[in-house]
């Protein structure tokens, strides 16, 4: 970080000004650019590269946040960064891609739908930003917007390989994109993995596994992701079910 230097505006206040942390910013950057590149390749039909130019963005965002807390980089200009590349990664780009994918052909509805997602991921990640301080670590209100993203790509990836078209499927995207969309502003909890200590050293077995985890994701990327999207997806209604029953069966057992 460059150090901080004061210029003086003529007849103005002193001014101090800071440099900005490279290393975090630049996958931040990264991610914004895979959110990008993914509505150029929508735009242009290239239904499979705007999916996995997504998918790249959801690994590049993750990495960001833990490179700044683990190099002590951490910064305003970060956490606001981050939150403009989430928006066009996670916000604007899936919706472009739903819409050009399939949505186009509803009419109204279509660029309605593509609408509601869009303003949820914003209205998402502004209620992410200012329940910083007070939120519950261990968990989400409301499906992550990187997640939503996954979903609506992976949908069209998936479908894609498969050979189907989005003419085919319009009203099933309708309907994913919509569930999408109305869960990340939902109060449904998702659970975050905040308080998984990466630090802490763990049985061989876990390395195994995560390695076999990755081969798997190899063999067959498409279906893989979107199924594990999928089920995050649902374990949110799922823990919700779960809870509700849970209180009834303690409400019955006091009366």
């Amino acid at each position: 970080m460059t150090e901080p230097y004061r210029h003086k505006f003529p007849g103005g206040p002193r001014l101090q000004r800071r440099g900005i942390y490279l290393l975090p910013n630049l996958f931040t950057s990264a991610a914004l650019f895979g959110g990008f590149y993914a509505i150029v390749q929508a735009m242009n039909d290239r239904f499979e590269m705007a999916a996995v130019a997504v998918f790249i963005a959801m690994v590049l965002d993750g990495l960001d946040g833990r490179v700044a807390r683990m190099t002590h980089t951490q910064s305003a200009f970060g956490a606001e960064y981050d939150s403009m590349s989430d928006m066009v990664s996670f916000g604007v780009a899936p919706s472009l891609v739903a819409y050009e994918w399939a949505l186009r052909g509803l009419g109204k509805l279509g660029w309605m739908a593509a609408f509601v997602y869009c303003v949820g991921a914003a209205l998402r990640l502004a209620r992410f930003n200012t329940q910083l301080e007070v939120a519950d670590k261990r968990y989400f209100q409301g499906l992550p917007s990187p997640s939503a993203a996954a979903l609506v790509v992976g949908f069209v990836w998936v479908m894609q390989e498969y050979g189907f078209s989005g003419d085919e499927l319009r009203w099933v995207m309708f309907a994913v994109t919509l569930f999408a969309g109305l869960t990340m502003v939902s109060n449904v909890r998702y659970y975050s993995g905040k308080d998984i200590n990466m630090r802490r050293s763990v049985p061989f077995i876990v390395v195994f596994l995560i390695a076999m985890g990755f081969v798997v994701i190899a063999s067959r990327p498409p279906e893989v992701l979107f199924g594990v999207v999928t089920a995050y997806a649902l374990s949110g209604y799922v823990l919700a079910m779960w809870n509700w029953l849970r209180r009834r069966n303690q409400r019955e057992q006091h009366e």
